[in-house]
């Protein structure tokens, strides 16, 4: 079993999917090869890549060119060709059994070449769709702003400046150009990590494709209760911590929920948020606890840990992997009934509020805080289901399959 797996990055959370996915496929007895661009932001830096089952594709000003291009153009997918001809010469080299996809919109590929490739050589194809890009004209996110169009067609797109950033709208003709080469594979199966997006992909243009949920898992031997001083630090003893964590705060992640639940809630209720920057903090009121990053995920583990309750009120999203986070850490969860996810909780570990409401977010904070009704127990029996190892192995057998 020969797999080529590809994400445009091999940083971020898809970029770790990949390679993790890559060294169990290895440990399970398959040849592998890994496949990104060379980024032109260069943020890899940290990433630590097996080279020699490691193969980057195209240049760093051939890439600048995509993104002043296709974002001008709104034609993100349509260069890219000198590094695309290298990265097709290369997978023929490697003669793959199964192609699996990860993450293509980065301005980095030629789109119609690499499908025409797949569709020529017949290789078995895996695609694993992180958001809903593939089948729009333009966003990966629509939940948000209630938009349908994708189900017949993309056009007059009012995110169009949003990521991936164009300065027109030609969301009509792209999603045409995406029907066009997305479709006619002869053996690919779809893969969504929750329920909600499998349902979305069946009313899209992919819909006669196979579609499978695998969710996404994490490091349950990192992510568990874990003990610190951070109350102590913060003098936090007998305060009642509310936890967000993002790494890309905005009105989509909830951050002006946060803003207004700091008004309302009691001052023996303590907001802390993780991700922040130095622009965030210049809207946030001055009750909130900002915390730019961790200095690794065994911090995060211990932050998580020490909360009382985590709070996600995101407008969107497909399968949040920081809720199964606090859940591993014995943290309960509250999140607004949006995307994949409501998915993760059961009524012993969290509870579902309508999006938007923060009249009854804050209503169920405070039960929960009176109450009690979620168990470390609980979520730590939920968890158990995150097991990352063990959501990758159903992707082994979907190869052999």
């Amino acid at each position: 079993m020969r797999v080529a797996m590809m994400n445009m990055i091999p940083y971020g959370s898809t970029g770790k999917i990949m390679l993790q996915l890559a060294t169990l496929a290895r440990n399970s007895g398959g040849e592998v090869k890994t496949y990104s661009t060379i980024p032109y932001d260069r943020r890899d830096k940290h990433v630590v890549l097996d080279l020699e089952n490691h193969y980057q594709w195209g240049s760093i000003a051939e890439n600048k060119r995509h993104y002043y291009l296709g974002s001008l153009l709104d034609r993100n997918g349509c260069f890219s060709r000198v590094g695309t001809k290298q990265l097709i010469k290369n997978l023929k080299e490697f003669s793959p059994n199964v192609v699996h996809l990860h993450n293509l919109h980065k301005y980095c590929i030629n789109l119609p070449m690499l499908f025409q490739y797949l569709k020529e050589s017949k290789v078995k194809v895996v695609w694993t769709l992180h958001d809903c890009w593939t089948f729009t004209g333009h966003c990966p996110h629509f939940d948000m702003i209630g938009c349908e169009k994708w189900k017949t067609g993309c056009y007059q797109c009012s995110q169009y400046k949003a990521y991936p950033k164009s300065y027109i709208d030609r969301s009509k003709s792209m999603y045409q150009k995406k029907k066009k080469w997305f479709t006619g594979i002869q053996d690919m199966t779809l893969v969504t990590p929750s329920q909600w997006l499998a349902d979305l992909v069946k009313q899209s243009f992919l819909k006669d494709y196979p579609i499978k949920v695998i969710h996404n898992g994490i490091d349950l031997s990192i992510f568990k209760p874990t003990k610190s001083g951070f109350r102590e630090k913060y003098n936090l003893q007998d305060k009642f911590i509310l936890l967000g964590v993002s790494f890309g705060w905005g009105k989509r992640k909830g951050l002006d929920v946060f803003i207004e639940l700091s008004k309302r809630l009691p001052s023996d209720y303590q907001i802390v948020l993780i991700g922040t920057d130095d622009i965030i903090d210049k809207q946030l009121p001055s009750n909130i606890i900002s915390i730019h990053r961790t200095n690794n995920q065994i911090e995060l583990a211990e932050i998580y840990s020490v909360a009382d309750l985590f709070v996600n009120p995101t407008r969107e999203d497909s399968y949040p992997t920081v809720n199964m986070e606090a859940l591993a850490c014995g943290t309960p969860v509250i999140t607004f009934k949006t995307g994949g996810s409501p998915e993760i909780l059961d009524e012993a570990c969290g509870v579902v509020v309508e999006k938007d409401n923060i009249d009854a977010l804050q209503g169920e904070i405070l039960r929960i805080r009176e109450e009690k009704p979620y168990s470390q127990e609980a979520c730590l029996n939920r968890a158990k289901q995150f097991d990352e190892k063990e959501k990758f192995l159903k992707y082994i057998d979907l190869y052999k399959g």
